[in-house]
């Protein structure tokens, strides 16, 4: 990343002996960082971390502007002031480590092509290398009612598996267009079937212009019926004619931060 301001903090080639590979994360310091050694931070890690921050490392040069989203709302009084943790996906091996099952898919080049379903592997990484590593280096607030993660479409997929799997790391998990079409639904049928529901609020959107958007009012369901409460645990968003674009997610992200960091004593919060 050429040019970082000093509010972000690069990690190149952060290896995983779980994965046997390796990635760059991202860190971004909220203002007054530096000023108060004594102060910790709630932490919300994203999926597909290089396009969070930089137009110069996102996909089609559309970033989610995150750090300037976050610092504007600390600002206003709106959120609480965060550490934001963007974790680089591993390119073509995304479709295996954010997929819970085995599937096949049709990638950008219009091939066939098969995922491993890696998931839980690439869950047991980011629960056991990569948040220590984050937490021994920067001050954070430890649990789960301190940590959040963000993810969309595999990205968020793969984040609300993290939510059932590891409902002691993540207190909080939005989900932007998460691909609830995956491997014929896969998820509408495994979260109906939840023997106990984990205690971990819920960010559930979807543009009315993608595909399959239909799915999501199925899932949000399906949540209600396993025991999310609508507009208590469970907060659920359409979005009219918002396309699966990163430029659509950035829109809302500040909605989303709201949500996850609510200030104490604010109204709404």
């Amino acid at each position: 990343m050429s040019h970082r301001p000093p509010s972000l903090r690069l990690h190149p080639r952060f290896h995983s002996r779980i994965l046997r590979n390796c990635r760059d994360v991202v860190v971004w310091l909220p203002p007054g960082y530096a000023a108060d050694p004594r102060r910790r931070y709630p932490v919300v890690y994203f999926q597909d971390g290089q396009n969070i921050f930089d137009p110069i490392t996102s996909f089609l040069g559309q970033c989610w502007h995150a750090g300037d989203r976050a610092r504007a709302l600390i600002r206003a009084g709106r959120i609480v002031a965060p550490i934001l943790v963007g974790v680089y996906n591993t390119g073509f091996n995304r479709m295996n480590e954010y997929a819970p099952t085995p599937a096949e898919f049709t990638g950008w080049d219009g091939e066939k092509c098969r995922s491993q379903g890696d998931a839980k592997r690439y869950a047991r990484f980011f629960t056991t290398e990569l948040m220590p590593f984050i937490a021994t280096r920067y001050r954070t607030l430890p649990g789960p009612r301190h940590t959040a993660l963000v993810g969309s479409a595999m990205g968020a997929l793969v984040s609300l598996y993290m939510a059932v799997w590891h409902p002691r790391d993540f207190g909080a998990v939005a989900a932007l267009s998460p691909a609830l079409g995956w491997d014929d639904r896969v998820a509408l049928r495994e979260f109906s079937l939840l023997r106990r529901k984990p205690d971990t609020r819920l960010w559930l959107d979807t543009g009315t212009a993608e595909p399959g958007w239909e799915l999501a009012p199925l899932f949000r369901d399906t949540l209600i019926g396993r025991g999310w409460t609508l507009g208590g645990n469970l907060a659920y968003r359409e979005i009219a004619g918002a396309q699966p674009a990163e430029a659509a997610c950035a829109a809302r992200l500040g909605d989303v931060l709201e949500w996850l960091l609510p200030v104490p004593g604010r109204s709404g919060a």
